[in-house]
């Protein structure tokens, strides 16, 4: 069975970037028939927080994202160290003990002599005699895995066939100095065990992908598919990044957009196709491809996600935001401004522009609003009621276009634009309609 798996770090809120990830993982497990997994991977204590992974299962429910299994990284460090005893019996972890400036002084002097700055493995060719000196310093060592063989090469579902040169690259370090495991190994370790079928990710992870699959090779995992998508970037082509907030689920939940509007644009816009909306997870799950995704990087603006959002809200019936809606918005209030509006936190304003009192709107047309006065028909009234109505005005002052339709907007509603009046002069009422055209 496919399994994938979302691995966020719970070290700040999720952006779009992220949200594009596990979006991508879970439909791509829903198409078939597969399983995915959440697993937060919080090795790192220094940093990850408890408020963070709250908020990160926080955002994914709101965004329609679920889980069928969960796990923390910080609750396996029993198998972290079975692992890391298997790799040093079989000599493809080594101790070394430079500290980082004299690491850094190795690879100044490599540029310098226009070479690659990859380690030099001088750690391998100390004695035992000479790591003990150096422990006995108090010096702890932290640990390298040795890359030996072959270039992985493997065939990626986005970017085709792909592969690493093994010689350009340093023996990573899998342990630090305080014995903390890092990403690479405990994730290896992670999605050989739990059997991972496919490894979805940014295309910022290729160049980890060869270490990694020599690292699958060396504890015994067959190696999963991978697929490296694009990365999301904004309006101006920067990248996003949870740590600065760039457009974080948390702000946009904030903003009143619908987690809807976000998956059909975030898919949309990573398979390359033009922004339609997905009725619901079944149509997403249906549009969903993964062959459709291509190289380039796609760019979302807040722009982007208002009008997707706009869009989203013109079509739904009054059930499916009912609940979400303020107290006294019934459902002929939604009909009447839903084509209008780009965020429900909008719907308040429509609220008191019919019930309440407008915002006032200076005009020196009073003629024409004291003959519209003196035309209004009486109740009860429907959507006819207003073709009716400026007929007779019409014809009563000769004003026609613009200069009719104009005033009376303005008069009723305090905006020049808005829903259409045909639908909102009956919620309004007769009695609120004559106070607000003989308002001096």
């Amino acid at each position: 069975m496919t399994l994938v798996r979302f691995a966020p770090s719970p070290t700040g809120r999720l952006h779009l970037g992220n949200a594009f990830i596990a979006l991508v993982n879970s439909l791509f497990a829903r198409k078939s028939g597969g399983r995915f997994l959440l697993r937060l991977d919080d090795t790192d204590q220094e940093r990850s927080t408890s408020e963070f992974a709250a908020a990160i299962e926080a955002d994914l429910a709101w965004l329609g994202i679920r889980w069928d299994d969960f796990v923390r990284q910080s609750e396996r460090l029993e198998r972290y160290d079975a692992a890391i005893e298997r790799l040093k019996k079989s000599g493809r972890l080594y101790a070394c003990y430079e500290t980082p400036e004299e690491l850094a002084l190795k690879r100044k002097a490599q540029l310098t002599a226009g070479k690659p700055p990859v380690y030099d493995r001088a750690a391998l060719a100390l004695s035992d005699a000479e790591k003990s000196a150096l422990e006995a310093q108090g010096i702890a060592p932290h640990w390298r895995f040795k890359l030996q063989g072959d270039d992985p090469a493997w065939t990626d579902l986005v970017q085709g066939d792909s592969h690493i040169q093994i010689a350009s690259m340093s023996d990573p370090v899998l342990i630090r100095a305080d014995g903390v495991p890092l990403y690479t190994l405990a994730s290896v370790v992670d999605d050989g065990e739990m059997g991972v079928t496919h490894i979805i990710r940014g295309a910022d992870h290729i160049s980890n992908t060869g270490v990694q699959l020599q690292l699958f090779a060396a504890l015994g995992f067959p190696p999963p598919g991978f697929a490296h998508l694009p990365l999301i970037s904004d309006a101006e082509g920067q990248g996003l990044s949870k740590r600065i907030g760039s457009l974080s689920l948390e702000s946009l939940r904030d903003s009143g957009l619908e987690p809807l509007a976000i998956a059909s644009l975030l898919l949309r816009l990573g398979q390359g196709e033009p922004p339609e909306i997905c009725a619901d997870w079944q149509a997403l799950v249906e549009a969903f491809d993964i062959a459709k995704f291509g190289h380039a990087t796609p760019r979302l603006s807040e722009d982007d996600l208002t009008a997707m959002n706009a869009r989203l809200l013109h079509t739904l019936p009054y059930e499916a935001v009912a609940d979400r809606l303020p107290e006294g918005a019934d459902a002929a209030l939604w009909e009447a401004v839903k084509g209008n509006i780009q965020r429900l936190s909008e719907i308040p304003d429509w609220q008191r522009i019919v019930a309440g009192q407008p915002d006032s709107q200076p005009t020196a047309d009073m003629e024409l609003l004291d003959a519209a006065a003196g035309l209004l028909p009486p109740e009860p009234w429907d959507a006819a009621t207003w073709k009716g109505w400026t007929k007779s005005v019409q014809e009563a002052t000769g004003r026609k276009g613009k200069a009719l339709f104009l005033p009376l907007r303005l008069a009723l509603t305090g905006r020049e634009h808005g829903p259409e009046l045909a639908n909102l002069l009956p919620l309004i009422g007769r009695k609120r309609v004559l106070e607000r055209l003989c308002r001096r």
